[in-house]
């Protein structure tokens, strides 16, 4: 049976583990509540990453994330996967275990990028479906996170949040909302963000992603390369005040700066949540 989970199982504000940072984190270092993984850079029998997994776990609360589940794909599902995933599940003891809602590849193989899915009923009932199954497997509900899109699909009759609003009501899985990726699709999809956010369901968001993008005029790019922009900070204060507090992290995956610059920009999403949590708080976003 699938354990009830709780988004209280994780608290404050942390970041993504990297290995340019193992010296420093191992060295001890202030401003970091937890780590996320990437599950699949963990899924081996020994060697140097688990061995710097196994000393930090042992100071800081973890989460996993992973980027091969490929919850949408028509393929079945990877059960090999899914056991290596239950098996570093029991070493590391993670508050959750997350994905994305994409497909990654089909017929064996991976694509090694994020697709997006039409947001169609098939797709959903599809999805549902498959969530399902992965979440009785694991034992635990699944955070499913929204990504970052540079195409629509003329066949989506949903809009992307009703669709993930009705997944959680079928499913009981949560959403690891990505605030940057929201801000990049309104841009690239012409929506109101915070229409967005507004119509996520209340409890379901359990944790929260932010992150740099390119922004190239006519077009946003994700690339997890640059600083959180301002945008994306007034879109956070706005999910802040609608949703309350929710676990945030900061995601660099290129041009990885020294861990103080990212604990700096970890204290920035403090204050925003500290003063979207005030009386009145400003919510004027695009």
């Amino acid at each position: 049976m699938m354990q009830p989970g709780s988004s209280s199982a994780l608290h404050g504000f942390g970041l993504g583990l990297r290995p340019p940072h193992y010296p420093a984190i191992e060295a001890g270092v202030t401003g970091i509540d937890w780590f996320e993984i990437i599950s699949e850079n963990f899924m081996v029998r020994g060697g140097p990453p688990l061995r710097h997994l196994t000393r930090i776990r042992a100071d800081y609360p973890m989460v996993m994330h992973g980027v091969s589940l490929s919850i949408g794909s028509t393929s079945p599902l990877d059960r090999a996967y899914l056991g290596s995933l239950r098996e570093l599940a029991t070493r590391v003891e993670p508050a959750w275990i997350s994905d994305h809602l994409c497909w990654t590849g089909i017929a064996g193989l991976n694509m090694h990028d994020l697709l997006p899915l039409p947001f169609t009923e098939e797709a959903l009932a599809h999805v549902a479906a498959r969530v399902d199954q992965v979440q009785d497997f694991l034992g635990r509900p699944l955070l499913l996170e929204n990504t970052s899109s540079y195409v629509a699909f003329v066949q989506s009759a949903l809009s992307e949040w009703d669709f993930l609003a009705e997944l959680v009501r079928r499913t009981g899985c949560r959403l690891l909302l990505d605030v940057n990726n929201v801000h990049v699709n309104a841009v690239n999809h012409g929506f109101r963000a915070t229409e967005f956010i507004d119509a996520l369901p209340a409890g379901a968001v359990w944790q929260i992603h932010l992150a740099g993008h390119q922004d190239n005029g006519s077009h946003i790019v994700d690339t997890h390369d640059q600083p959180v922009a301002d945008a994306v900070w007034q879109l956070y204060a706005y999910t802040i005040a609608r949703l309350g507090a929710v676990p945030t992290m900061i995601e660099r995956d290129d041009h990885i700066p020294p861990l103080p610059a990212l604990v700096a920009e970890l204290d920035r999403a403090r204050e925003v949540t500290a003063a979207a949590r005030q009386p009145n708080p400003a919510r004027e976003v695009a």
